[in-house]
């Protein structure tokens, strides 16, 4: 990333020298910094072998227009290569409205036949503005949070740690993208050892998938995004992700077409078969520049999980507006950084053309919408109301008391009742939540 004016520091605030060397890792002990791959601290990554043996899973996402539409770009993906999918659901569902809501006019879908229960995020904080340091400090700060709620409720840590998983962003500065993502597994590594005292070295493990950032994405001279969504997913594989994501070119405009979606997917293969960089493991071990940067950001991920903890938890700091301020800020410095010119976009405030060159994107059909809202009322009655209306009361009896929601809401959509129905049904009791405006 350049800098006019000399001073240069990395996208968390720290400083980055122009040379590193011996005296930057003083009293630096590889053997309580690295270890081993495949063995605690997970610094190195957290199998031995890591890409030496398999590539890491090429796990696009995906999701437009009807099922079956979204079905046969899957289908084209897995034709085209990839290794695993991930649903792409439109805003209004993931909210809990139905397609038929007032607010889901212009956005729809609402199948949902499978989903994980859980996958502790750090990626929508990276593309709302937070910092590297900011990205890992609040992510793995939710990620105390939920094993705090799991042993509370009578779990066994290492019943439930081994399958935890985590979702970063990975942006265009390499250097430090590979030092954050070895930094967070250090620190979840010795937080599940010491802090919970998990005995399976699984559960001190950090899995975690990765998307490039679509917030660096831009719609001018929208081919450039091609070598930046490279640029990003070489910085993920470099710092160990488990599975990738890669953003096509066309995202910062529209859907994305089936050729860029295919160009994101080939770009991956690249790395992994025109690249040596699964030939060995870690390959920036010992670097002097990115050991100094991963200390360097374990330290102020550290300080800033210090700052949720003395608020009282990752809820609590939530509550008070922290993490919103902090990624507030870190989000006009960038903003205030573009405008003044004093941080490069390539094709935004610097190398313009005089005139973009047209670009066609992905249209969706909107009678789509029409026929969702058709396929609800059909739904609506076919089913038995009585049945549904039982359902969703048992559903928020539960809900208002210390029952497991989960198995209720199974026998509510079971019986016909809608997202929508279901998390009305949990607002009532729950609320929605609304952020303070603190910055």
């Amino acid at each position: 990333m350049e800098r006019t004016g000399g001073t240069r520091s990395t996208e968390s605030g720290l400083p980055i020298e122009p040379v590193y060397g011996p005296g930057d890792l003083a009293g630096w002990d590889p053997a309580e910094r690295l270890g081993e791959p495949g063995a605690y601290p997970y610094t190195r990554g957290v199998y031995p072998s890591m890409y030496t043996g398999r590539p890491w899973t090429m796990r696009q996402y995906a999701g437009f227009g009807t099922a079956a539409e979204s079905n046969a770009r899957y289908k084209q993906l897995i034709a085209n290569g990839t290794m695993g999918l991930s649903v792409a659901f439109d805003l209004p569902t993931q909210m809990g409205h139905d397609s038929d809501a007032p607010l889901a006019h212009g956005d729809c879908r609402a199948e949902i036949p499978r989903w994980n229960t859980i996958s502790i995020s750090g990626y929508h904080m990276a593309e709302a503005g937070a910092s590297p340091a900011q990205e890992i400090a609040f992510t793995l700060a939710d990620g105390i949070q939920y094993v705090r709620t799991a042993v509370a409720a009578g779990m066994d840590v290492d019943d439930f740690a081994p399958r935890l998983s985590f979702f970063f962003v990975a942006r265009t500065t390499i250097l430090e993208e590979v030092a954050k993502f070895r930094a967070a597994r250090r620190i979840w590594a010795q937080v599940m050892r010491e802090e919970f005292g998990a005995r399976n070295p699984k559960s001190w493990m950090l899995r975690f998938h990765t998307q490039t950032a679509g917030v660096q994405l831009t719609a001018q001279q929208p081919e450039v995004n091609l070598v930046r969504v490279a640029v990003q997913g070489l910085g993920a594989v470099l710092g160990g992700t488990q599975s990738l994501h890669t953003n096509s070119f066309d995202e910062a405009i529209a859907l994305p077409t089936d050729k860029s979606a295919r160009l994101a997917l080939r770009t991956q293969q690249v790395l992994a078969h025109e690249t040596d960089v699964t030939a060995t493991v870690d390959p920036f071990a010992g670097s002097y520049v990115v050991e100094r940067m991963t200390d360097d950001l374990e330290t102020a991920a550290r300080e800033l999980m210090g700052k949720v903890e003395d608020l009282g938890g990752a809820v609590e700091a939530i509550e008070h507006g922290f993490q919103k301020s902090e990624i507030e800020r870190s989000a006009y410095r960038i903003a205030q950084e573009t405008d003044a010119g004093e941080r490069v976009v390539v094709g935004v405030n610097r190398y313009r053309l005089d005139e973009e060159e047209p670009y066609e994107p992905l249209r969706v059909d909107p009678a789509i919408e029409t026929r969702q809202a058709e396929r609800l009322a059909k739904l609506r009655a076919w089913r038995c109301q009585g049945r549904v209306n039982n359902a969703l009361l048992t559903m928020r009896k539960a809900a208002e008391g210390e029952d497991n929601v989960l198995y209720p809401m199974k026998e509510a959509l079971a019986a016909g009742a809608t997202i929508g129905e279901v998390c009305d049904t949990l607002r009532e009791v729950w609320g929605t939540y609304r952020p303070n405006d603190v910055f």
